[in-house]
């Protein structure tokens, strides 16, 4: 169970960083998020 929820924190951390690596930084900023800061907020999304 606990290898299984790793691997879907990951992959969530992963197709976090790939949609908002996409965006522009006008998307990026209307969002309040800046280029510097994907990392982190996928960190956040996927402990969620």
């Amino acid at each position: 169970m606990n290898i299984t929820r790793s691997f879907n924190n990951w992959r969530k951390y992963r197709q976090t960083v790939s949609e908002l690596g996409r965006m522009s930084n006008r998307e990026l900023h209307d969002l309040g998020i800046d280029r510097s800061e994907i990392h982190r907020v996928a960190r956040e999304a996927a402990a969620r």
